[in-house]
C-alpha cells in the first residue's frame, strides 16, 4: 500500500510538471514546484539583465551619445503607442545571435513633465532567410514587411522595460501612453 501511494504521488507530480510546461510562462504560478518553473525563472532573469544593461538610456542623451539616431516620428495606433524609436545601426546584424544588453533600438515618449523617457528597447533584425530569432525562449514577431520603403521585411521584438505595459511585456503597442 505504501509502494502504491508513493507510485500515485509521484504520478501526480509528473502530471503536474507536464501540465504547468505546457502553460505560458508568464501564467505559471510562483507556488508550483521549481521543476515546473524554469523557464519562467530564466525568462525573468533575462529581463532583469536586459533592464540593468540599458537602465543608462534613461537618459536620451546617453543613448544619442552611444550611437542611437531619433526617427523623430513617435509612432502609434489605435492599439496604443510604441513612442519614438532611436535606431542604433551598428547594433543591427541579420543572422548573429541575439545579445540581450545590446537593442539596436530604443523607444522614447514623453513625460509629465514633457521630457524623453525611456519607454522599451526593441530587437530588431532584417530577415535573410535564417529562423526566427528569439530573445531567451521569447519569438521576435515577423517577418513583417517594412514599416516604411526604406525598411526591409523583419523581424522584431519590442520588450517594455521603462512603462508597464497591461498588454504585456512584448505587446508591439502599449495602450496606456500616447504620443
Amino acid at each position: 500500500m505504501h509502494t502504491r501511494r508513493t507510485i500515485v504521488a509521484a504520478g501526480l507530480l509528473a502530471a503536474l510538471a507536464v501540465g504547468a510546461q505546457a502553460l505560458p510562462a508568464a501564467a505559471q504560478p510562483d507556488d508550483l514546484p521549481a521543476a515546473a518553473r524554469p523557464a519562467h525563472a530564466a525568462q525573468a532573469a533575462l529581463l532583469a539583465e536586459v533592464r540593468a544593461a540599458t537602465a543608462r538610456f534613461h537618459d536620451v542623451d546617453v543613448a544619442i551619445a552611444e550611437g542611437y539616431q531619433s526617427t523623430h516620428e513617435c509612432a502609434s495606433s489605435p492599439d496604443g503607442a510604441m513612442g519614438i524609436h532611436f535606431v542604433n545601426p551598428a547594433l543591427i546584424a541579420p543572422g548573429a545571435p541575439v545579445d540581450p544588453t545590446k537593442p539596436p533600438m530604443l523607444t522614447y515618449g514623453p513625460s509629465a513633465s514633457g521630457e524623453l523617457e525611456l519607454w522599451a528597447v526593441e530587437y530588431f533584425e532584417p530577415e535573410i532567410g535564417q529562423p526566427r530569432p528569439m530573445l531567451g525562449d521569447q519569438p521576435f514577431d515577423g517577418p513583417m514587411p517594412g514599416h516604411d520603403a526604406d525598411m526591409p521585411v523583419h523581424y522584431d521584438l519590442h520588450v517594455w522595460t521603462g512603462k508597464h505595459n497591461p498588454q504585456g511585456t512584448y505587446a508591439p503597442f502599449n495602450p496606456s501612453v500616447s504620443c
